[in-house]
Protein backbone atom coordinates (compact mmCIF):
# COMPACT_ATOMS: atom_id res chain seq x y z
CA UNK A 1 0.00 0.00 0.00
CA UNK A 2 1.62 3.23 -1.05
CA UNK A 3 2.38 5.32 2.03
CA UNK A 4 0.32 8.21 0.63
CA UNK A 5 -3.17 6.77 0.98
CA UNK A 6 -1.88 5.15 4.28
CA UNK A 7 -0.97 8.25 6.06
CA UNK A 8 -4.37 9.44 4.91
CA UNK A 9 -6.34 6.57 6.20
CA UNK A 10 -4.41 5.85 9.14
CA UNK A 11 -2.21 8.56 10.97
CA UNK A 12 1.07 7.97 12.41
CA UNK A 13 1.62 8.36 15.58
CA UNK A 14 4.05 11.10 16.21
CA UNK A 15 7.17 10.69 18.01
CA UNK A 16 7.58 11.08 22.02
CA UNK A 17 8.66 14.62 23.10
CA UNK A 18 11.99 15.23 23.43
CA UNK A 19 13.40 14.12 27.23
CA UNK A 20 10.33 12.06 27.26
CA UNK A 21 10.35 8.73 26.67
CA UNK A 22 7.37 6.66 24.88
CA UNK A 23 4.75 4.40 26.74
CA UNK A 24 4.88 1.16 25.96
CA UNK A 25 3.09 1.75 23.12
CA UNK A 26 4.00 4.50 21.91
CA UNK A 27 2.89 7.90 22.61
CA UNK A 28 -0.94 8.65 22.80
CA UNK A 29 -2.96 8.52 19.13
CA UNK A 30 -3.60 11.70 18.13
CA UNK A 31 -7.60 12.90 18.12
CA UNK A 32 -9.69 10.77 15.55
CA UNK A 33 -10.42 12.97 12.35
CA UNK A 34 -14.07 14.51 12.36
CA UNK A 35 -15.90 11.92 9.94
CA UNK A 36 -14.07 8.94 9.98
CA UNK A 37 -13.82 7.41 13.71
CA UNK A 38 -15.36 10.59 15.78
CA UNK A 39 -18.66 12.06 16.38
CA UNK A 40 -19.51 14.24 13.56
CA UNK A 41 -18.22 18.10 14.08
CA UNK A 42 -21.59 19.19 14.26
CA UNK A 43 -24.80 18.65 16.80
CA UNK A 44 -22.42 17.04 19.96
CA UNK A 45 -24.26 18.58 22.72
CA UNK A 46 -27.58 19.41 21.24
CA UNK A 47 -29.91 17.91 24.45
CA UNK A 48 -30.50 20.07 26.78
CA UNK A 49 -30.95 19.97 30.28
CA UNK A 50 -34.04 17.72 31.64
CA UNK A 51 -33.87 15.98 28.17
CA UNK A 52 -32.17 12.74 29.49
CA UNK A 53 -35.43 12.83 31.83
CA UNK A 54 -38.30 13.61 29.34
CA UNK A 55 -36.68 10.55 26.79
CA UNK A 56 -36.13 8.13 29.37
CA UNK A 57 -40.00 8.50 30.22
CA UNK A 58 -40.70 8.25 27.03
CA UNK A 59 -39.05 5.34 26.23
CA UNK A 60 -40.28 3.35 29.56
CA UNK A 61 -43.86 4.91 28.44
CA UNK A 62 -43.73 2.24 25.45
CA UNK A 63 -42.29 -1.27 27.45
CA UNK A 64 -40.26 -1.51 30.40
CA UNK A 65 -36.40 -1.44 29.71
CA UNK A 66 -32.59 -1.80 31.37
CA UNK A 67 -30.54 1.04 31.59
CA UNK A 68 -28.35 -0.30 28.71
CA UNK A 69 -31.33 -1.14 26.60
CA UNK A 70 -32.63 2.30 26.63
CA UNK A 71 -28.86 3.54 25.89
CA UNK A 72 -28.80 2.10 22.72
CA UNK A 73 -32.29 2.60 21.84
CA UNK A 74 -31.70 6.45 22.43
CA UNK A 75 -28.94 6.72 20.04
CA UNK A 76 -30.81 4.80 17.76
CA UNK A 77 -33.67 6.96 17.43
CA UNK A 78 -31.57 10.17 17.07
CA UNK A 79 -29.66 8.23 14.15
CA UNK A 80 -26.40 8.51 16.28
CA UNK A 81 -26.65 12.11 16.68
CA UNK A 82 -27.38 12.17 20.02
CA UNK A 83 -25.52 9.65 22.62
CA UNK A 84 -26.59 10.66 26.29
CA UNK A 85 -24.10 8.72 28.65
CA UNK A 86 -23.97 6.41 31.19
CA UNK A 87 -22.95 8.93 33.53
CA UNK A 88 -26.11 11.15 33.32
CA UNK A 89 -28.48 8.03 32.04
CA UNK A 90 -28.14 5.80 35.38
CA UNK A 91 -28.37 8.81 37.75
CA UNK A 92 -31.65 10.34 35.77
CA UNK A 93 -32.97 6.70 36.38
CA UNK A 94 -31.82 6.86 39.93
CA UNK A 95 -33.58 10.02 40.82
CA UNK A 96 -36.63 9.07 38.86
CA UNK A 97 -37.56 6.08 40.74
CA UNK A 98 -36.66 7.66 44.33
CA UNK A 99 -39.49 10.60 43.22
CA UNK A 100 -41.93 7.76 42.64
CA UNK A 101 -42.12 8.50 38.27
CA UNK A 102 -40.45 4.65 37.47
CA UNK A 103 -40.36 1.19 39.32
CA UNK A 104 -37.31 -0.81 39.28
CA UNK A 105 -36.76 -4.24 39.66
CA UNK A 106 -34.22 -6.78 39.57
CA UNK A 107 -34.69 -9.38 36.99
CA UNK A 108 -32.21 -11.87 35.27
CA UNK A 109 -29.28 -9.99 37.05
CA UNK A 110 -30.33 -6.52 35.46
CA UNK A 111 -32.67 -3.44 36.62
CA UNK A 112 -35.50 -3.47 34.73
CA UNK A 113 -37.39 -0.27 34.94
CA UNK A 114 -41.59 0.98 34.25
CA UNK A 115 -43.13 3.64 34.76
CA UNK A 116 -45.61 4.56 37.03
CA UNK A 117 -48.94 6.83 36.95
CA UNK A 118 -47.26 9.47 38.24
CA UNK A 119 -44.29 8.77 35.33
CA UNK A 120 -46.72 8.79 33.01
CA UNK A 121 -48.66 12.10 33.75
CA UNK A 122 -45.20 13.98 34.28
CA UNK A 123 -44.87 12.52 30.69
CA UNK A 124 -47.91 14.20 29.29
CA UNK A 125 -47.10 17.22 31.26
CA UNK A 126 -43.52 17.90 29.33
CA UNK A 127 -44.82 16.51 26.10
CA UNK A 128 -47.65 19.55 26.40
CA UNK A 129 -44.85 21.57 27.12
CA UNK A 130 -42.64 20.77 24.46
CA UNK A 131 -44.08 19.40 22.16
CA UNK A 132 -41.30 16.77 20.47
CA UNK A 133 -39.59 14.32 21.62
CA UNK A 134 -35.78 14.90 22.93
CA UNK A 135 -34.55 12.90 20.39
CA UNK A 136 -36.47 14.59 17.83
CA UNK A 137 -34.93 17.22 15.61
CA UNK A 138 -36.52 20.21 13.87
CA UNK A 139 -33.68 21.12 11.60
CA UNK A 140 -32.95 19.58 8.31
CA UNK A 141 -31.05 16.36 7.93
CA UNK A 142 -28.90 17.91 5.57
CA UNK A 143 -25.41 18.04 8.10
CA UNK A 144 -26.37 14.30 8.77
CA UNK A 145 -26.53 13.28 5.20
CA UNK A 146 -23.17 14.93 5.02
CA UNK A 147 -21.97 12.94 7.54
CA UNK A 148 -23.34 9.46 6.37
CA UNK A 149 -21.72 10.59 2.84
CA UNK A 150 -17.98 11.36 4.34
CA UNK A 151 -18.38 7.79 5.92
CA UNK A 152 -19.35 5.76 3.33
CA UNK A 153 -16.59 7.43 1.07
CA UNK A 154 -14.00 6.77 3.64
CA UNK A 155 -15.58 3.19 3.95
CA UNK A 156 -14.40 2.56 0.10
CA UNK A 157 -11.25 4.59 0.14
CA UNK A 158 -10.16 1.91 3.11
CA UNK A 159 -11.58 -0.74 0.77
CA UNK A 160 -8.91 0.21 -1.79
CA UNK A 161 -6.33 0.56 0.25
CA UNK A 162 -6.85 -2.84 1.14
CA UNK A 163 -7.63 -5.22 -1.80
CA UNK A 164 -6.89 -2.62 -4.72
CA UNK A 165 -4.02 -2.59 -7.15
CA UNK A 166 -1.27 -0.16 -7.21
CA UNK A 167 -2.81 1.56 -9.90
CA UNK A 168 -6.36 1.66 -8.31
CA UNK A 169 -4.56 3.04 -4.82
CA UNK A 170 -2.74 5.55 -6.74
CA UNK A 171 -5.98 7.02 -8.86
CA UNK A 172 -8.13 6.93 -5.49
CA UNK A 173 -5.49 8.82 -3.84
CA UNK A 174 -6.01 11.73 -6.59
CA UNK A 175 -9.74 11.08 -6.15
CA UNK A 176 -9.61 12.03 -2.68
CA UNK A 177 -7.05 14.83 -2.92
CA UNK A 178 -9.18 15.94 -6.18
CA UNK A 179 -12.67 15.98 -3.79
CA UNK A 180 -10.70 17.67 -0.82
CA UNK A 181 -10.11 20.43 -3.02
CA UNK A 182 -13.19 20.70 -4.35
CA UNK A 183 -15.05 20.70 -0.96
CA UNK A 184 -13.07 23.56 0.12
CA UNK A 185 -13.94 25.47 -2.57
CA UNK A 186 -17.45 25.33 -1.54
CA UNK A 187 -16.35 27.43 1.42
CA UNK A 188 -15.18 29.82 -1.01
CA UNK A 189 -17.93 30.27 -2.74
CA UNK A 190 -20.29 33.40 -1.86
CA UNK A 191 -24.12 32.09 -0.64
Amino acid sequence: MPDDLFEILVPRRPPAPPGRPPGPLGPPPPPPPPFFGGPPPFRRNRARRGDVRMALLALLAEKPMHGYEMLRELEQRSGALWRPSAGSVYPTLQLLEDEGLIKGKDVDERRMYSITDAGRSELKARTRERGEMPWDDPRDDKPRELHEAAVAVGEAAVQVARVGSGDQIDRAIALLHETRRKIYALLAETP
